[in-house]
């Protein structure tokens, strides 16, 4: 009758304390040669981006709803151009005795020519030829809702049938829900590179450890635990994902630095407004971290699992 191998008792009280750098020698590795940093940093970068707009997109979004929230436009839509601004005075005049107006500013007639030029052209031949109506801007003490741009509505049709009042808040709703959809689609761009990057761990973790099967049986028949196995090669995943992580990050605010100074050299008001912010700065440091746990997580259940399945 065959009898097992013995093991020497010495071995397996070495192992013990098998942690830190001798059970690093367990899975060698050169950081700045493996392909694994550089997957990591690319993906990080790309999700801080992604990230980033999605902010700045939230905060473009919420600057105007605010900036808008209490913001009227009336128009005097009237052919003859002397009525008109007659219409135009008497307007903003009922409109500045209500209780609920704040400010209001008749816009200029050269003012609307100007802004309409690179359409209707200029000159005193194409505002005949299309009438512009007059326009005021009206600023409310409150949130301009459905039933007080009724009820200012309704206070000037009284006087002017030919007026008209609108939220312009509503000329926007379609711009607010295209942003909503950008921050949507970068909201999936971000779940998709959290996938890739955890399939790449998974990759890089199998390959591992399939790369060092053998060691892995000799530390099992030592006393080795599958805790302590584990932990091995989630500490050179882990590693990985630190470097990666960090050159991920450094590359995505280079590139949102870069991305920012372009659209601060357009110099406008609404474009500003989806500036980030010290919590959305935060936000893009935490990321990361995050990657770095993502992957810690993913090559312990890759671990455990292939251990698992050798017993």
């Amino acid at each position: 009758m065959s009898r097992a191998p013995l093991i020497d008792r010495s071995l397996v009280r070495d192992l013990v304390p098998f942690k830190g750098r001798r059970a690093a020698r367990l899975v060698p590795r050169n950081p700045a040669s493996g392909p694994m940093p550089w997957v990591i940093a690319i993906m990080i970068a790309l999700t801080v981006m992604a990230a980033a707009a999605g902010l700045a997109l939230g905060n473009l979004a919420d600057r105007a709803r605010t900036d808008l929230s209490g913001a009227l436009t009336v128009q005097i839509v009237e052919a003859n151009a002397e009525t008109r601004a007659a219409l135009a005075k008497r307007a903003a005049e009922i409109l500045v005795a209500d209780p609920a107006v704040a400010s209001l500013r008749v816009i200029p007639r050269e003012e609307l020519s100007e802004m309409l030029a690179p359409w209707i052209g200029s000159g005193t031949d194409a505002e005949e030829a299309v009438p512009i109506p007059a326009l005021i801007d009206v600023q409310l003490e409150s949130v301009a809702d459905t039933a007080e741009v009724a009820r200012l509505n309704a206070l000037l049709l009284d006087e002017i049938p030919q007026a008209r009042v609108d939220a312009q808040s509503d000329w926007l709703r379609p711009v607010y829900d295209a942003l909503a959809s950008l921050q949507y689609l970068a909201l999936a761009l971000i779940a998709l590179l959290a996938l890739t990057s955890a399939a790449a761990v998974w990759l890089a973790a199998r390959s591992s450890f399939n790369n060092h099967r053998k060691t892995v049986e000799i530390v099992h028949l030592l006393g080795g635990t599958d805790r302590q196995i584990a932990q091995v090669f989630q500490r050179s995943i882990t590693i990985d994902a630190l470097l990666g992580g960090a050159i991920g990050l450094i590359l995505g605010v280079l590139a949102i630095g870069l991305i920012g100074s372009q659209f601060a050299a357009i110099d406008s008001g609404m474009v500003a407004g989806g500036n980030l912010r010290q919590f959305d700065w935060l936000v893009l440091t935490a990321i990361p971290l995050a990657g770095v746990l993502l992957a810690m997580l993913t090559a312990r259940i890759t671990v455990m699992s292939a251990l698992k399945r050798m017993l």
